[in-house]
């Protein structure tokens, strides 16, 4: 079915303005944690961060987007390094009792909803999301509740009072074949928040949506003239396109897919450079698996591949080794959920991994953002 004049990005959808302000706020967060290190503070951070993980019964468990440091960190701590519920399922199946979520919000409510009997704490929990800013509980409701007879289907980079409205939530990589196996059902789906990411599993599954329309601040900023344009530099390089990316975008991939299916298809792909458009912090684990493979920046804004204030999510930027050092000696920040709303929220997540177990779809790494 032809759905591509009846998609509805409604005008319904009530979708708050991302306030420059907020974005500001998070870039001197950002600052504060990259700021240049004094002579040995690094190393001196790195040593008392092991320590403390130890001395704590922690774990830490970082996303793809976050510094090289981190990620490094995570693994030589016997942590883990992952989309946002692979973290959380790996927090549910190790020992210990307090969870480090280095990534945003959304990622450590996640965590607690899987968890809620382990202590989970943040960096800074004030590092959000733009997807999950743009889709307020209190607005999505009325709109839900404008379509009774539809069924709700979010993504993972939403409050966990969004997930609790919800009747299923997605990763990048299961929202293909949830989307089908819904509609042949005969369910009318209702989507949110990404408009992109819910664009292109339309137009891939040919199903009819209702869409809310927010957008990620890093993907939304790619532009197709460019990556082009940079493509003729380089001769050969093949495109890797998140698909929370505008349309046009995703018209210039080679590949598209979550986080960890580019990781794949740029370890496995023969050639020897790409094009990626997603957040940087990709590619420390890019270059860990291809060390001899050329990773480029994909352009933003129509200006240049290395425009790095445009392709870092500020909110990702947010967590550093200073304030997880910082973390770990207070115990502040923790996450905390009301009981009854993760009660809820659970139901949504739990029939999505239900979902992959009895479809065999391979869930480990076939994460969101």
């Amino acid at each position: 079915m032809d759905t591509a004049g009846k998609n509805e990005l409604t005008d319904q959808a009530c979708v708050p303005p991302l306030a420059e302000e907020l974005v500001e706020q998070a870039q001197a967060a950002a600052r504060m944690q990259t700021a240049e290190y004094a002579p040995g503070e690094r190393e001196e951070l790195i040593d008392q961060i092991k320590s403390l993980l130890q001395k704590q019964d922690a774990v830490l468990v970082a996303h793809y987007y976050t510094s090289a440091d981190l990620q490094k960190l995570a693994e030589e701590t016997g942590g883990f390094v992952a989309d946002s519920l692979e973290m959380a399922r790996f927090g549910n199946e190790h020992p210990a009792q307090t969870l480090i979520v280095a990534g945003v919000r959304f990622m450590g409510e996640t965590a607690k909803i899987l968890n809620p009997e382990k202590r989970v704490l943040m960096p800074d929990p004030m590092a959000t999301c733009s997807l999950d800013v743009e889709c307020p509980e209190d607005s999505f409701s009325k709109f839900c509740d404008a379509y009774p007879d539809h069924t709700v289907v979010v993504y993972a980079n939403t409050s966990v009072e969004v997930k609790a409205r919800s009747d299923w939530v997605v990763t990048s990589g299961i929202a293909l074949p949830i989307v089908e196996y819904l509609a042949e059902k005969g369910k009318k789906i209702l989507w949110a928040p990404d408009k992109h990411l819910g664009s292109y599993v339309q137009k891939s599954t040919g199903v009819e949506m209702l869409i809310w329309p927010g957008s990620c601040i890093v993907h939304e900023r790619f532009k197709a003239d460019s990556i082009k344009k940079l493509k003729l530099k380089y001769p050969g390089a093949m495109v890797l396109v998140h698909p929370e990316s505008p349309a046009e975008v995703i018209a210039t991939a080679d590949v598209v897919g979550s986080t960890t299916a580019l990781i794949n298809a740029s370890k496995m792909m023969d050639a020897q450079k790409f094009i990626v458009a997603t957040e940087p912090g990709i590619f420390y684990k890019m270059q860990q698996e291809s060390p001899g493979k050329i990773f480029l920046e994909a352009p933003t804004g129509g200006v240049s591949a290395t425009c790095e204030s445009c392709m870092r999510c500020p909110w990702m930027a947010m967590n550093g080794l200073r304030n997880l050092k910082d973390v770990l000696e207070s115990g502040g920040n923790e996450i905390l959920v009301d009981e009854a709303v993760r009660r809820k929220a659970l139901i949504p997540l739990q029939r999505m991994m239900d979902f992959a177990k009895k479809r065999d779809v391979v869930m480990k790494g076939e994460g969101n953002a």
